[in-house]
């Protein structure tokens, strides 16, 4: 009984992790351009902001992020990273070849992407709170606060097998693709980063108009 419950809650962190958006975007990109330890850095600093985002709701702090002025600032700035990192990925891609793999992005680059990504993300702020607030909010009826951060631990146990996942998947895929296919993967990224870097850029205008 008690296995199962850890392993819904696992279950749930990988679910979490799993939506394709900004990160796992990211993710793909890095690995196909540079290997496994590079989109498992991504991921990691994805991790790193998604773990401030769960000790937030934890201590229930998310009253700030009710504050017009906060979230716009969200929108904008998120806005802003993503479509940054989009053009990075874009523009990087016309000179990608094959040979040049070896000239990697250093592994600390990737790590403070993955963080500024998803901690400027307005999307995974709502979306901790909505669902990670709902989670501990069940727990904590159902199995009593002393239980929340065990299976908070399931959840972030979830969200670290999911990137060694899509680490292993990026990296392993490159020794299929020839040249051509890169360049085209690392336009298509960065065009979902930029994607998702114009919508947050509305939204946060149009919340800007509406103060």
């Amino acid at each position: 009984m008690v296995l199962n419950l850890y392993l819904s809650y696992i279950i749930l962190g990988l679910t979490l992790a799993a939506p394709i958006g900004p990160v796992n975007s990211a993710r793909i990109d890095k690995g196909l351009k540079n290997g496994f330890w590079h989109a498992w850095a991504v991921g990691t600093g994805s991790m790193l902001a998604d773990a401030t985002f769960m000790l937030t709701v934890y201590l229930g702090l998310v009253r700030f992020l009710d504050y017009p002025y906060v979230q716009v600032f969200l929108w904008l700035f998120g806005g802003f990273i993503l479509i940054y990192s989009g053009v990075e990925s874009i523009l990087g891609a016309q000179n990608l070849k094959l040979e040049h793999r070896t000239a990697r992005d250093s592994i600390l680059k990737c790590f403070f992407s993955g963080f500024l990504i998803s901690i400027s993300s307005p999307m995974s702020i709502l979306f901790w709170l909505g669902i990670y607030g709902s989670v501990l909010a069940k727990t904590a009826s159902s199995y009593g606060p002393e239980k929340l951060l065990i299976y908070s631990s399931m959840i972030f146990l979830g969200l670290c097998l999911w990137d060694i996942f899509v680490a292993v998947l990026a990296s392993g895929s490159r020794r299929f693709l020839n040249a051509n296919t890169l360049v085209a993967i690392s336009v298509l990224s960065g065009l979902s980063l930029v994607g998702f870097g114009v919508y947050f850029g509305v939204q946060g205008i149009q919340a800007l108009a509406g103060l």
